[in-house]
């Protein structure tokens, strides 16, 4: 129990500090790293591996400290509405994922999938009330360009790379799905 315990740590820590540094391959460039989602693999590769407890927190810190360090995202509003929607990621896909008794990359697709639908409406919902509060609107067109148009090459992108990390790690018998 203790050693796994160590072990989800271990990994959250290491895919908290890749969800820092993925970024720098967009080069800062806003526009791309929206297209990209980099620091979305890491937040759902730890939803999945470690569980939710584990890596709601890490995901909800991730931009905060990520704007702090780097000055990008923007601390508001971006990295606030960031913050809440990587955690709700997290959540949705790291308690889905582990309800099933046999894990599989469907599993896996299954959880993604709805966690993103969850994560999309929360960060809409932030950036309502964040740009309300600024007195800003931000309209339904707001919210499909910003959470479903730009996003799309990162959302293929994910829907590819988190399954096949998944499975590769299962192949390798690092991380094992649950087989009932």
């Amino acid at each position: 129990m203790k050693s796994a315990m160590i072990r989800n740590l271990v990994l959250t820590a290491l895919l908290f500090a890749l969800g820092l540094v993925l970024p720098f391959l967009t080069g800062q460039v806003p526009e791309i790293g929206n297209m990209l989602l980099p620091m979305h693999r890491p937040v759902f590769l730890c939803a999945l591996i470690c569980g939710w407890k584990y890596a709601t927190p890490m995901a909800f810190v991730l931009p905060l400290i990520r704007s702090l360090f780097f000055g990008m995202p923007p601390i508001y509003p971006t990295a606030v509405a960031m913050a809440f929607e990587l955690a709700a990621y997290a959540f949705v896909a790291g308690f889905i994922y582990f309800l099933f008794k046999k894990q599989s990359v469907e599993k896996v697709y299954v959880s993604i999938i709805a966690s993103m639908v969850a994560g999309r409406i929360v960060w809409g919902s932030v950036q309502l009330v964040l740009l309300g509060i600024g007195g800003n609107p931000f309209t339904w067109e707001a919210f499909w360009a910003g959470a479903v148009l730009k996003a799309i090459p990162g959302i293929v992108m994910l829907l590819i790379v988190v399954p096949a990390v998944m499975l590769t790690l299962d192949s390798q018998k690092l991380i094992r799905f649950r087989r009932g």
